[in-house]
């Protein structure tokens, strides 16, 4: 049997930071990633690369980008994004039920985990091209998000696996954990090949159970299992069933998940390959159902914090399909997501030309909805989308409350979008240093958990880029304690 100091499970963002910070604590470590290493990363490999953090200023920023341009500071309002901020935002995403202790040490140790990520080879740059629109000459970053990874999600989980590999970390590919049991003070995991490896500490890093059509039926309820699947196909909820089977408490929003407006052409599982299917910049449009209906407020707030919740709004309408509408106010304004060759774009030169070309839509019904929108916006008031600008409508059932304008300038663009199911909510219950706690809400000796499987944070909606910054968080705190403890244990005997 093979016996290491600290296990890792899962070879996404959190479990690569966990296994360099157990290593960086001299711990001998082993992560074991289900995946072949041609579809590394877990779900991190599949994002944007953006993260959330605390900073003050320039000068904050420029520590996590030293190589950030003067032109590029005198030509950007990079603003300040307060701790109290951060921590209110995510409260106010969870309704305040993310747990506050949880919450607060994710937010607080933002700033020096990703310095500390940069020391790892992790290059942060300013995210102009998702985040920041041009206002009075310059760039204005909006929604709390400023930066994002150099090369996105899979240019992350390169920096990170390369440095694990350069400083000794044991990486196995291809090996699925399926059992977890206490020998003693030692763990062994159990793998489906038959292999068993011994450490003292294991931290679980599997992500949550997007890629699970029978939990997500079974948890997230009827229908979910017509969702397309975002990113990776292996999170099917390993780690947390294996903890749950040692003792775990089941924590968390297990009905609840990141799931978003998805283009219907996008394939049913998600691809490295095809990352930018996504379609969430609906807060420039209008979005109308298969009857042609509005059917949510599509300026109710910036797209960061809204777009967690609407693949589950489409999912409820007719087909689980509907489209997003565009004219020439807005349609220059929309990012790279919107432009890769598979898109599902429809372009017409009038209103009912469009209305024919949209596949099963009532067109009547989509007529009738544009006229009396087109009568419902407040044009007197300025358009600005790099603020809530308040430029919305009167008299509609549905109002748009930020960002309203008439779609009279053609030609005239829609999108058909379904529903693409990001991550679970649900998982396990961590404290402040990602041990994992059992029902009596003790903490499990030597089991951790980092990353989309904790449950503390995420209730009814999510705020983009907190996932990475609360992976590697949490996964660097997990890596130093589990490689603290083995020490203590040494030190003892």
């Amino acid at each position: 049997m093979d016996q290491y100091d600290v296990i890792v499970l899962g070879g996404g963002n959190a479990g690569l930071c966990a296994a360099l910070s157990a290593r960086e604590s001299g711990a001998r470590v082993l992560l074991l990633e289900r995946a072949p290493e041609s579809e590394k990363g877990g779900n991190s490999a599949h994002t944007g690369g953006a993260f959330r953090v605390a900073y003050e200023g320039t000068n904050d920023l420029k520590a996590l980008m030293p190589d950030l341009l003067d032109s590029e500071i005198e030509h950007s309002d990079f603003g300040s994004y307060s701790a109290e901020e951060f921590f209110e935002e995510l409260a106010v995403q969870s309704q305040y039920r993310a747990d506050p202790d949880v919450l607060d040490t994710v937010v607080t140790e933002s700033f020096d985990t990703l310095r500390w990520m940069t020391g790892k080879g992790v290059r942060f740059m300013p995210i102009y091209g998702r985040q920041a629109f041009k206002v009075d000459g310059k760039y204005k970053f909006w929604g709390g998000l400023t930066i994002e990874v150099s090369g996105g999600g899979l240019g992350l989980v390169d920096a990170l696996t390369a440095r694990a590999e350069r400083d000794g970390v044991y990486i196995r590919y291809g090996v699925r954990a399926r059992s977890l049991s206490r020998a003693g003070d030692d763990w062994q995991v159990g793998c489906c090949d038959g292999q068993t490896f011994e450490a003292r500490s294991v931290i679980i890093a599997t992500g949550g159970f997007h890629a699970n059509l029978r939990w997500r039926t079974q948890f997230l309820g009827p229908g979910w299992d017509l969702a397309k699947v975002r990113g990776s196909r292996f999170n099917t909820g390993d780690g947390i069933e294996m903890a749950l089977e040692t003792g775990a408490a089941a924590h968390g929003n297990w009905s609840g998940c990141h799931a978003v407006f998805y283009d219907l052409n996008a394939p049913a599982i998600g691809d490295i390959n095809l990352l930018n299917m996504q379609k969430n910049y609906f807060h420039l449009g209008i979005v109308v159902n298969a009857n042609g209906e509005r059917f949510f407020d599509e300026g109710a707030d910036f797209r960061n914090y809204t777009y967690s919740g609407m693949g589950e709004k489409v999912l409820q309408q007719p087909g689980g399909v509907a489209w997003q509408i565009f004219d020439q106010h807005t349609e220059s304004l929309l990012p790279d997501e919107y432009r890769v060759r598979q898109a599902t774009r429809i372009q017409a030169d009038s209103l009912e030309e469009l209305a024919e070309k949209l596949d099963g839509i009532n067109e009547n019904g989509f007529l009738q909805t544009v006229t009396a929108w087109n009568a419902s916006v407040d044009q007197s008031t300025p358009f600005n989308p790099a603020i809530r600008d308040g430029r919305g409508t009167t008299g509609l059932t549905i109002p748009k409350s930020n960002w309203a304008n008439p779609l009279t300038k053609p030609p005239f663009v829609a999108y058909a979008v379904t529903c693409g199911i990001t991550f679970t909510f649900g998982g396990l219950k961590v404290d402040t240093l990602a041990r994992v706690l059992d029902d009596d809400d003790q903490p499990i000796p030597g089991l951790y958990a980092a990353g989309e499987l904790v449950g503390n944070l995420y209730f009814v909606k999510y705020a983009g880029g907190a996932g990475l910054t609360s992976g590697s968080v949490l996964g660097r705190i997990a890596g130093h304690d589990a490689a603290s403890l083995v020490s203590k244990t040494t030190t003892t005997l």
